[in-house]
């Protein structure tokens, strides 16, 4: 049952990722978006990396399930850093919308990496599980470093 349930928010949430832009009535309502996205991802990596760094026991199973919800998360917020939505609540540099390719390239990189961390989490190796978290951090850091206001 709860894996249906995780693939129907899976299904769900990769339905709304592409016409988001769309959806969104008012810039605040993208920023939510993609900040709640973020996260989400946020909050499964740091369980992988928790098992990867041995500060929680290793669990295959559940490593596998937080791979599987950040596959789906990963794609979420990018399509709500639209126009508009680089004032207000936001830790969003404006290199975002200046060097827009250049952030994407990275955005896309972070996702390429985290399925290979999911696939590492499917094997229910500890020491693949701990390579591949280690290279989506990477990623993540190198967009913050060079797209998020501290």
């Amino acid at each position: 049952m709860k894996r249906l349930m995780l693939a129907a928010a899976i299904v769900a949430g990769l339905s709304t990722a592409v016409p988001a832009a769309a959806q969104f009535a008012k810039p605040e309502d993208a920023i939510k978006y993609r900040q709640s996205a973020m996260f989400l991802q946020n909050t499964h990596l740091g369980r992988l990396a928790a098992m990867a760094n041995g500060r929680v026991p290793f669990d295959a199973k559940v490593a596998a399930e937080n791979a599987d919800v950040l596959m789906a998360v990963t794609k979420l917020p990018f399509a709500a850093f639209i126009e508009g939505t680089d004032k207000g609540d936001t830790k969003a540099k404006p290199e975002i919308w200046a060097e827009k390719d250049k952030f994407m390239a990275g955005a896309n990189k972070m996702q390429e990496e985290v399925v290979k961390l999911n696939a590492a989490a499917k094997t229910g190796s500890i020491d693949q599980l701990k390579s591949a978290v280690g290279a989506v951090g990477q990623s993540c850091k190198a967009c913050h470093d060079n797209y998020r206001k501290e």
